[in-house]
């Protein structure tokens, strides 16, 4: 296209973006006015895509990190020929593809969810580290921010990574509006101020007037041939470009024009042009291939193992076994035992320092790709990342997470590195599988069954060494449960998992020679939780116990709740649980002081016992 072919593809995509705000009452026709232009050269002359083919090896990867500005995605679409301009015009409605965000749940061209400001560019890192150190099939990644997210820290940890890892295969478009939701940016339309901060990380920095499209046009071509360094375009537009009654205006965001008939005619009405975007090259993957037989390892019963030992030996045999296993690490694979795959398999780790939110962000871009990410770090961390997480929930994204040093088992180093709150965080998360072994076979068993599950999954794993009780070849199903003593007699159910399983057999020794009898439930899925066998011990023994090394919210005392909330009796129940602030102690000191020791399990036990014959 020369460039007044250009100018009106943009200005198509504008008109376009204004009706599609219109018919829903609702959007960011403005936040994709000044963005018009970016998008049209770069869809005309630069992307190499095959909308037919959205899986293609060879595709350049495109993210909206403002997904507000969704309007102008969907409009570059139907000028692309992806859409018709009936669906375009059912954008926000019930039922409609064209979501107020853009999803991959619902158009397979969309690589990553976004919306939650500041994630496009961090998921956009992970995506051309997949392309730079593992698909190597010369695809380009292209990520369109706005100025106001640039505040986020995330896009900073994401900068300083894309530089350090020198990802010449990325480019980031700025489009510097100046305006944000209630006013002007912190540094308005000062170009240089954003070039300082990317060229402190190692990047190429272009200043470009961002509705000349000849300008435009160059910019992404010298990005193109950069070498050894990410891009940043920092483009300087005008929020609303070319309705005066809106242009560069606060006050508009979020809302559809106020005179968009208007509007369209001093565009210059509706036009109907297609772009005929650039095929990709021939390319083809092969990392999902498996590249040999591989067994997980075992350890005899009695042995003591660390259940992060055990996680690190597992990932490291799945990694022999499957070519698209990858790990990544936030400057603790020492601590987490990542580092045991590192050493075997460092072509496919990738050390993510201590940067949570982009440790996740990089999951979620490698997940995108077709790779099977296992990202971790202590439990507590995070919490940092919950944000990309739930995102990655949003996206559909098949990532593994593997929180370790849970709860205050960790000892001496306080509550500061305690992971309290996991559980009930992971839990929450939309879709999501959460796993809590208690030994090293029963760990190796749920990191292999994780590759193959959908959504984020998450498995917790405990500093200390604990005897190994289930046999190499026993079988964990996701959604089961398994218990370790029952008889007819049972009077009382002690519910547990990881570290308190080991508790909870020694609390129902003691309570066995006093007399009572108790049955003994490992409830190693938390979430999906083994209703059935729960239900069962309530109705056999009446009595149930809940310990966990968690705070009582939202941890494994509420995932058994879930059991119970069909409108049956729920039983009579206590939930033991980290309820103080922890300091600074043994792991055993730690448990007595939290009350879910054996000793402090069985006096609650005996104390329900005993209630329960009195009543």
């Amino acid at each position: 296209m020369n460039t007044g072919e250009l100018t009106d593809l943009g200005q198509q995509l504008r008109v376009d973006s204004v009706r599609a705000a219109a018919a829903a009452g609702s959007g960011h026709p403005t936040s994709s006015m000044s963005a018009a232009d970016l998008m049209a050269v770069l869809l005309a002359h630069h992307l190499r895509y095959d909308f037919d083919r959205p899986a293609h090896p060879g595709n350049d990867r495109f993210v909206l990190s403002k997904g507000h500005a969704s309007p102008l995605l969907y409009s570059a679409y139907k000028a692309a020929g992806a859409i018709d301009d009936e669906e375009l015009l059912t954008f926000r409605k019930l039922g409609s593809r064209l979501e107020g965000h853009p999803t991959p749940q619902r158009l397979p061209w969309v690589e990553t969810a976004t919306g939650s400001l500041g994630q496009g560019l961090p998921v956009g890192v992970g995506i051309a580290l997949a392309g730079k150190r593992l698909d190597r099939t010369g695809y380009r990644t292209w990520v369109l921010c706005g100025d106001s997210e640039l505040a986020e820290g995330s896009v900073w940890e994401a900068a300083e990574h894309a530089g350090y890892e020198h990802l010449d295969n990325l480019t980031v478009i700025v489009d510097v509006n100046r305006l944000g939701q209630r006013g002007p940016t912190r540094h308005g339309h000062d170009l240089d101020a954003y070039a300082r901060r990317f060229q402190a990380f190692d990047w190429h920095t272009i200043e470009v007037d961002g509705h000349d499209v000849d300008a435009v046009d160059r910019a992404y071509g010298e990005a193109a041939s950069t070498k050894g360094q990410p891009t940043a375009i920092l483009a300087r537009t005008l929020k609303g470009k070319g309705v005066e009654g809106v242009q560069d205006r606060e006050g508009l965001h979020g809302k559809p024009l106020p005179e968009a008939e208007e509007a369209i005619t001093a565009l210059g009405g509706p036009r109907d042009i297609r772009v005929q975007v650039q095929e990709p090259p021939a390319a083809r993957m092969l990392h999902s291939v498996h590249t040999g037989d591989f067994e997980l390892p075992r350890w005899d019963k009695g042995e003591e193992v660390a259940t992060r030992n055990a996680f690190g030996e597992a990932l490291t045999a799945l990694g022999t076994g499957r070519g698209d296993i990858v790990a990544l690490d936030g400057e603790v694979g020492d601590s987490t035992r990542a580092e045991f795959f590192a050493k075997e398999h460092p072509d496919r780790y990738f050390e993510c320092y201590i940067a949570e939110q982009q440790l996740v962000a990089s999951a979620v871009g490698l997940a995108s790709r077709g790779w099977v990410p296992y990202a971790a770090t202590f439990a507590a961390f995070l919490t940092r990342a919950y944000d990309f997480v739930r995102m990655a929930s949003v996206s559909g994204a098949g990532i593994n997470l593997v929180g370790s040093h849970a709860g205050v088992a960790i000892g001496e180093d306080g509550p500061s590195q305690m992971g309290l709150e996991d559980l009930a965080m992971m839990r929450a998360v939309h879709g999501s599988t959460v796993l809590y072994p208690c030994d090293a076979n029963q760990t190796a068993r749920l990191v292999g069954a994780m590759a193959g599950l959908e959504g984020v999954r998450y498995l917790r794993t405990s500093r200390g060494e604990s005897p190994v009780i289930y046999g190499p070849d026993e079988e964990f199903p996701v959604g089961g449960s398994k218990v370790l003593r029952s008889s007819g007699q049972d009077r009382l159910t002690l519910v547990a998992a990881g570290v308190t399983v080991h508790e909870a057999l020694a609390a129902a020794e003691a309570l066995e020679q006093e007399g009572i009898a108790v049955r003994v439930i490992d409830l190693y899925s938390v979430k999906p939780v083994d209703r059935a066998t729960l239900r069962r011990a309530a109705e056999e023994t009446g009595c149930l116990v809940t310990v966990e090394d968690h705070h009582p919210e939202g941890g494994i005392g509420d995932a058994i709740l879930d059991a119970f909330t069909d409108g049956r009796p729920v039983p009579r129940l206590v939930r033991l649980g980290v309820r103080t602030m922890p300091g600074s102690a043994s792991p055993e000191e730690q448990l007595r002081a939290s009350g879910i020791d054996a000793e402090s399990i069985a006096a609650a036990g005996r104390l329900l016992v005993e209630e329960a014959v009195v009543r």
